[in-house]
């Protein structure tokens, strides 16, 4: 509750031009690194009508928990604007993490509805942990796969659930 609360304050995009260049510089690293990290991850976004990436999402938990990141949304493999993540989750979770996450959409329709705010994710989504040939072996599920790749922290939780985006064009 107190992340969601926190959260509500947060603009999508960056509000100086350098915040805007540093939330894109940040993406096209994680990106490199995911793609480093699993070479069959470039055909796939290659062939992907759009992705968005969140360099760095902070979760933590103590029963109640949440999660926020800002990333950015490719289109064509092309910069198209910002877009963030916000989560609530409560239950049996306890720590906290951050990780990287990339969302890719499998269609225009899909990326219309990303863009449009009307992606989220139920409490049965997964994402699929970066690594090698994960790529390769990923499945869209209602035209949307997704990735994260951890960054620091530990976490007894692991699900994506809950998960709501925002998007602002450039």
């Amino acid at each position: 509750m107190v992340v969601a609360l926190v959260c509500a304050g947060c603009a999508t995009a960056p509000k100086t031009e350098e915040g805007k260049a540093d939330i894109r510089g940040e993406a096209a690293t994680a990106l490199s690194k995911a793609q480093a990290s699993d070479s069959s991850l470039s055909s796939l976004l290659g062939g992907a009508a759009g992705y968005a990436v969140f360099p760095s999402v902070g979760k933590g938990a103590v029963g109640i928990g949440g999660a926020y990141g800002k990333g950015v949304l490719y289109e064509g493999g092309a910069f198209a604007g910002y877009c963030d993540l916000t989560q609530a989750s409560i239950g049996f979770q306890l720590g906290g993490q951050s990780y990287t996450e990339i969302v890719a959409f499998e269609s225009a329709p899909a990326v219309a509805t990303f863009k449009e705010g009307n992606l989220r994710f139920d409490a049965q989504a997964t994402a699929v942990a970066l690594k090698s040939g994960a790529g390769a072996n990923a499945k869209f599920t209602n035209g949307v796969a997704v990735f994260t790749m951890d960054e620091a922290g530990l976490m007894f939780e692991a699900s994506i659930g809950g998960q709501k985006f925002s998007y602002q064009a450039r």
